[in-house]
């Protein structure tokens, strides 16, 4: 199990079980085996890309492993937005029903945005926690918030159907994820996912009072998102293709940033409205 748990070297980085099997010398069905048993307890997590870290490793790990390589991919581009909207700006990852937050930045409301580096919410209160919820399966979003989802505020969502429907309408917004007192009253934030290969590794929210016009910086939120993404990309592969013991060298994020669809600002800005009664659709 330590052969394998310390082949992965940051929370982005997958591999199959033909690699681990090689790089450990371990016998393919032995390996199998070991995985499964990971994957069942929660150390690595599984999918059709490969084997990944899985949340109780990230937990145990957490700023000095798996999050060290999305903050530092994170860094500039939340000063960017920082500096661009004045506005108050999130990091944050998923950690079962909840969201942790990485970071946070603002300037004087920053104060009045109940949130602390380090603390959580729920995620089916926080549009953080939604923009990363609408990437997973059905059945994980069950396992995570099916039983957890209580009201914070009368705006809060309450039960699955509900919360099935808005994820429904943020991957047709293309990730974006909006929140309008539902965690806290007076509060509105704006946020998209991190994706990786196949699951999101984290969100970028921006955060203003509940009267701000959110739908003008979206665009700029999820810009930030595909950037961060791609720089994650970019830092695993470099370390995939880095031999052992070799020094650590950048790759430009452009050249492997994540191949999906992206919209302009101004295509985004006429996806998103605002409903008669004042909530996103």
């Amino acid at each position: 199990m330590t052969l394998i748990l310390d082949l992965f070297r940051g929370s982005t980085m997958r591999l199959t079980l033909e690699e681990i099997a090689q790089s450990t010398g371990l016998p393919r069905s032995t390996t199998h085996r070991i995985l499964d048993q990971l994957v069942k307890t929660a150390w690595l997590e599984h999918s059709a890309s490969g084997y990944a870290l899985g949340r109780r490793s990230l937990r145990l790990g957490g700023d000095a492993q798996g999050f060290v390589d999305l903050r530092a991919a994170a860094a500039p581009v939340l000063h960017e937005l920082l500096l661009r909207t004045g506005m108050v700006v999130h990091l944050a990852v998923l950690e079962d029903a909840r969201v942790r937050y990485l970071d946070k930045a603002g300037g004087r409301f920053a104060a009045e945005v109940p949130s602390r580096v380090g603390g959580g919410a729920p995620a089916h209160s926080t549009a953080l926690g939604k923009a990363m919820l609408a990437w997973l399966p059905a059945e994980e979003v069950d396992a995570r918030v099916g039983d957890s989802m209580s009201r914070l505020t009368q705006r809060t969502i309450g039960d699955p159907g509900t919360l099935y429907q808005e994820m429904h309408r943020i991957r047709a917004r293309g990730g974006i994820a909006f929140e309008r007192g539902e965690h806290s009253p007076g509060i509105a934030c704006v946020a998209a996912a991190v994706r990786g290969p196949d699951r999101p590794v984290g969100a970028v929210s921006l955060v203003g009072d509940a009267e701000c016009r959110l739908e003008t910086v979206a665009p700029l939120v999820a810009a930030a998102a595909r950037t961060i993404s791609g720089e994650l990309v970019s830092q695993a592969e470099g370390r995939a293709r880095r031999p052992a013991g070799a020094p650590e060298q950048t790759v430009p994020s452009e050249q492997n940033s994540p191949a999906e669809q992206t919209w302009s600002a101004e295509t985004l800005a006429r996806l998103i409205a605002i409903g008669r009664d004042g909530d996103w659709i």
